[in-house]
C-alpha cells in the first residue's frame, strides 16, 4: 500500500509540474486547446509574464516575443521620381501590439511569416516615398523626411498584423551594380579627356614658352655678337691708332720692330729653309744695324 501511495504521490507531482505554465519576462503566450485558442468572453486569452496553469497534454502553448525586435532584410531595388534605380538597404524597429491579431495574422504566431510580411509592407511604403523624390532630394538631405513619413505609412499598414513599427530607418542608398559600372566608366572617360585637354593645354604653352625663350636667347646672341664685333673693331681701331701713333713717331724704330718679329717667326724651326737673295731687303738689319 504504502508503494502504491508513492506511485500515486509522483504521478500527482509530475501532473502538478507539467500543469504549470511558465512565462518569461517580455514574452507573452497564447494557449490553444483542442486546436482552438483559449478565449475569456470571445477575446483572446493572452498569458502575461509569470506563473499560471495548463491542463498536460491537452493544451498547447504558443510563447511570442513582446520585446522590440529589428528586421534586417536583403537589400531591395527601388524606383526614384526619375525612373534612377537604387538599392536601398534599411532596417525596421517592430514588436506585437496585439498579440490576439498578431497570432492569426501569421498562421500561429510564426516570426518569419511576420517578418516576411512585414518586410513586404516596409518596402511598398518605401518604394512609395522613393518614387516621390529625386536622387538629389534623396541624398541631399530629405532622407530623415522620407524615413518619417515611410514610419507613418508602416504603422498604418503594420495594425493589421497586430505588429507596432517602432522606426524605419534607411542604412545604405547605392547605385545596382550594373549602373555604377557604366557611371564609373563615364566618369573615368570623362576625367582622361579633361586630363587630356589639360596634357593638350600644357603641351600647347610648352611649345609657346620654348619658343619665346629660343627666340629671347637668339635676340641676345646677336645683341652680344653684335656687341662684341663693335667692341673688336673698336679695340682694332685703337690699336691701329696707336700702331700709327707710333709709326709715326718713330719710323725707323717700328720698321726694325717689325723685322725683329720676322725674323723670330722664320728662324723659329729647326729645319726652316729660306731661299732669298743676300742682298734681299728682308736682311737689311742683319747687314747694316741702321738698317740702310
Amino acid at each position: 500500500m504504502g508503494r502504491f501511495t508513492a506511485i500515486i504521490v509522483a504521478i500527482l507531482i509530475a501532473i502538478s509540474l507539467t500543469s504549470i505554465l511558465v512565462v518569461n519576462e517580455g514574452e507573452r503566450a497564447i494557449v490553444s486547446r483542442f486546436g482552438k485558442v483559449l478565449k475569456d468572453d470571445g477575446v483572446t486569452r493572452v498569458y502575461s509574464p509569470g506563473l499560471h496553469f495548463k491542463i498536460p497534454m491537452l493544451d498547447k502553448i504558443k510563447f511570442m516575443d513582446a520585446r522590440v525586435q529589428t528586421l534586417d532584410g536583403a537589400a531591395d531595388r527601388f524606383v526614384t521620381s526619375e525612373k534612377k534605380d537604387l538599392m536601398v538597404d534599411s532596417y525596421v524597429k517592430w514588436r506585437i501590439k496585439d498579440f490576439e491579431r498578431y497570432y492569426l495574422s501569421t498562421n500561429g504566431g510564426i516570426k518569419a511569416n511576420a517578418e516576411t510580411l512585414l518586410q513586404r509592407k516596409i518596402n511598398n511604403d518605401l518604394r512609395t516615398e522613393f518614387g516621390r523624390r529625386t536622387i538629389k532630394e534623396i541624398v541631399s538631405g530629405s532622407r530623415d523626411e522620407l524615413q518619417s513619413d515611410a514610419l507613418k505609412n508602416a504603422a498604418e499598414s503594420a495594425e493589421d498584423l497586430g505588429v507596432e513599427v517602432v522606426d524605419v530607418r534607411v542604412k545604405q542608398i547605392n547605385l545596382p551594380a550594373n549602373v555604377s559600372t557604366s557611371i564609373y566608366q563615364r566618369m573615368r572617360a570623362e576625367r582622361q579627356a579633361v586630363a587630356k585637354e589639360h596634357r593638350a593645354q600644357g603641351q600647347e604653352q610648352a611649345e609657346i614658352i620654348r619658343a619665346k625663350t629660343d627666340a629671347s636667347v637668339t635676340i641676345q646672341t646677336a645683341e652680344a655678337e653684335r656687341k662684341a664685333l663693335t667692341t673688336r673693331g673698336e679695340g682694332d681701331a685703337e690699336a691701329a691708332k696707336i700702331y700709327a701713333d707710333a709709326y709715326t713717331k718713330d719710323p725707323e724704330f717700328f720698321s726694325f720692330m717689325r723685322s725683329l718679329d720676322a725674323y723670330k717667326a722664320s728662324f723659329s724651326g729647326e729645319n726652316d729653309v729660306m731661299v732669298l737673295e743676300p742682298n734681299s731687303e728682308f736682311f737689311r738689319y742683319m747687314n747694316s744695324s741702321t738698317g740702310k
